[in-house]
């Protein structure tokens, strides 16, 4: 009779061995042909890819002057399948000058892939970086002694001055979400952090070369393999003239001492920023080496924040200087013309509303609102447009109408300067004010913005904008500090010019206005100087004393320069917007300071606004 549990086991066991078999074949396979795990240790053992660094483009001023370089440093490479358990840990950290519990957590790190995504035991990591000259020798002379442990030439930034801090930004070693979004870099590896640095570093950091040498079974270093045939030299970044004029940088950061705010000068002709200062700020030659993670970190707690780049990220209410924007856009829409008058007994007074003025002769018209800065001239403006049914059919077709010109004049977004973190300030449109009265308001309810208060808020970048928009009768380039990167054109973003829907005629007025304020207004400090200079005060109303602002440009045909102040807490516009403004423009213009000025430039460096709650 048949045995039928012997016939099963028999199916049983021939089935199991090929299943043995085949999960044999299959690994065979993954490790043949799949994985290149063994083709990496044969190459780890055969070759040593050795990176070469490019060295990193240089920064120049407008004039040449050379701003940032690099000077040479030595990183401690590790390639972990290499190094030994048997190594005396002692001497190698006795070598580079650290502690056994520093290099225990450090070669922890290097393993742990969630700080260290682009970890292999078969490449070269980074354990130390940026050894200066003696430290090096000291460890070249061992390093035989320390298998898996090489060096690797690099270089280090440089600042030749202490000031721009926040246009040149820095360059710190890259982060896990830096590797993940640029396969260029690895752990070790360096990336601009801040200013041009972040936002030119494809430029600037120019491309990796390799070095392929051979090796012997002990891991000697036998040459190079192939003689060379097969290694990439790197290829230096490219250079950066900045738009910067050092010598006006300097001068507005001694300025802007012990106050907050800031100072941006443009070529109007150009869009070129001529300088741009933040205050506080902070010495840019601290941020490199080994001791830039340590200053990072007390700049970051400073109450102060010296980090903050306050001209393109600061967003403050614009003040007097937004009624020149006020002018152009009533005049434009035909609410006002050259000759309109609008009373003003000390401010704006309707239906038990009022927004104060300092005294001045009224009734009056546009040019000498400008000169004397009349608050009740421009509120009348406003009031007027908002509640022009038969032109615009609603309050919000009216004030989408002027939502557009203020727009178009470079506010409410951001304007694309060439530098990272730029704030785009806030434009109110009507949706903004239906949602903020639930559709009941009118030019009473929002009055303020005629002003530049209110909802109402911009960059210094945009006032100073501003300010090269009138210079050109109306229109500006987007502002930049970079004016040339080595062999290459600049963006088109930068030389395309951006007009504004204010009508060209209406410019000639508010133009006018303007040098009337210099002559007998509230810019009047500015009469004395030789070029003939126009300029706009304002001062923008803040819960503790109110922010000093001054906008203008020289000469007033042809322009070279526009200017914008900002000091918080400097009181009216003419304490210290006006004659700051003045300074810098003079210094431009002229290349230095008169004597006399030179004085004044001195007891502007010694005053301290240092005024409000310190958690700014």
């Amino acid at each position: 009779m048949k045995d039928f549990g012997l016939e099963n086991r028999k199916y049983v066991i021939a089935g199991i061995a090929v299943a043995i078999v085949t999960v044999y074949i299959i690994r065979l396979f993954m490790l043949q042909v799949t994985s290149d795990d063994y083709k990496k240790s044969a190459d780890s053992n055969a070759f040593l890819k050795k990176v070469e660094y490019p060295s990193r483009g240089v920064i120049h001023d407008r004039h040449g002057k050379l701003m940032v370089y690099n000077q040479p440093a030595y990183d401690i490479m590790v390639i972990m399948n290499e190094a030994k358990d048997h190594i005396d840990t002692l001497e190698l950290c006795q070598a580079l000058g650290i502690t056994k519990e520093y290099f225990i957590e450090r070669m922890e790190q290097i393993q742990d892939r969630s700080k260290n995504p682009g970890y292999s035991r078969f490449t070269q990591q980074l354990f130390m970086s940026q050894l200066n000259d003696r430290e090096f020798s000291v460890f070249q002379e061992k390093m035989f002694r320390f298998p898996g442990f090489y060096v690797q030439r690099r270089s280090i930034r440089c600042y030749e001055y202490p000031y721009a801090a926040h246009v040149l930004g820095d360059v710190a070693e890259v982060s896990p979400s830096d590797i993940e979004e640029d396969d260029y870099y690895q752990a070790g590896d360096y990336i601009g952090k801040l200013g041009v640095e972040r936002s030119y570093e494809k430029q600037l950091r120019g491309e990796k070369g390799i070095q392929i040498l051979l090796r012997d079974a002990h891991g000697r270093i036998q040459g190079k393999y192939q003689n060379g045939a097969l290694d990439q030299k790197p290829k230096a970044g490219k250079d950066l003239t900045l738009s910067i004029d050092l010598n006006l940088q300097a001068l507005g950061e001694r300025l802007m001492q012990h106050k907050i705010g800031s100072i941006v000068a443009i070529e109007p002709s150009t869009g070129e920023i001529l300088c741009m200062v933040s205050s506080p700020t902070y010495d840019a030659r601290i941020m490199t080496g080994k001791n830039r993670g340590k200053m990072h970190t007390q700049l970051l707690r400073n109450v102060w924040k010296p980090l903050l780049n306050r001209s393109i990220m600061g967003q403050y209410p614009p003040g007097s200087t937004f009624k020149t924007t006020q002018g152009l856009t009533f005049m434009s829409e035909g609410i006002i013309g050259p000759g309109t008058q609008f009373p003003c007994s000390r401010g704006f007074h309707y239906r038990g509303l009022r927004v104060g003025c300092h005294g001045h002769a009224a009734p009056l018209a546009l040019v000498p609102a400008i000169s004397t800065s009349c608050n009740g001239y421009f509120c009348w403006g406003l009031y007027y447009m908002i509640g022009n049914k038969k032109k615009y059919g609603s309050v919000q077709n009216a004030m989408n109408t002027w939502r557009d010109y203020m727009v178009s004049m470079g506010f409410g977004y951001k304007l694309g300067i060439d530098l990272p973190g730029e704030k785009r300030g806030l434009i109110p449109n009507a949706q903004f004010y239906d949602k903020a009265y639930h559709g009941s308001w009118n030019g009473l309810t929002v009055i303020s913005i005629a002003i530049g208060q209110g909802e109402v808020n911009a960059t210094p970048l945009q006032i100073a904008n501003l300010g090269a928009t009138i210079a050109n009768r109306g229109y500006y380039y987007v502002p930049h500090v970079v004016r040339k990167v080595q062999d290459e054109p600049l963006d088109t973003a930068f030389t395309r010019r951006h007009y504004s829907k204010a009508d060209s005629k209406a410019y000639n007025y508010i133009v006018q206005g303007m040098r009337a304020s210099v002559l007998g207004g509230t810019c009047k400090a500015l009469g004395h100087y030789s070029f003939n200079a126009c300029g706009k005060t304002g001062t923008a109303q803040n819960r503790g004393r109110d922010h000093s602002v001054f906008m203008g440009f020289a000469p007033m045909d042809n322009p070279k320069i526009a200017v914008a102040v900002y000091v918080e807490n400097g009181g009216w516009g003419a304490d210290y917007g006006v004659p700051i403004g003045g300074l810098i423009m003079e210094q431009y213009i002229n290349g230095k300071l008169s004597p006399a000025s030179a004085k004044r430039a001195d007891d502007f460096q010694r005053k301290v606004i240092f005024y409000g709650s310190r958690d700014r």
